[in-house]
C-alpha cells in the first residue's frame, strides 16, 4: 500500500498503524502518530485502519534546546 509518512512517499506491508510502527522499528511508546493530521493516541493505533494514500505524522521528542 502507497502512503505517506512524515512527507516522504513510502509502500508498506501493514493496514493497521500499530502495525505500521512495528515495521518502521519504532517503539510506541516513545512516538505521537497522527493519520490524516488527526492525533491517534497509543490506545486507538491498534483500531486505527490505514488506506491509500493515507498521510501519516509520526513524531519522537528530541533532547537539547
Amino acid at each position: 500500500m502507497k502512503i505517506m509518512i512524515n512527507g516522504e512517499k513510502a509502500t508498506v506491508n501493514c493496514t493497521r498503524l500499530d502495525a505500521l510502527l512495528k515495521e518502521l522499528g519504532h517503539r510506541p511508546e516513545t512516538v505521537a502518530t497522527a493519520v490524516n493530521q488527526e492525533f491517534v493516541p497509543v490506545g486507538q493505533r491498534a483500531e486505527c485502519e490505514l488506506a491509500e494514500d493515507d498521510s501519516i505524522d509520526i513524531i519522537a521528542p528530541m533532547s537539547g534546546g
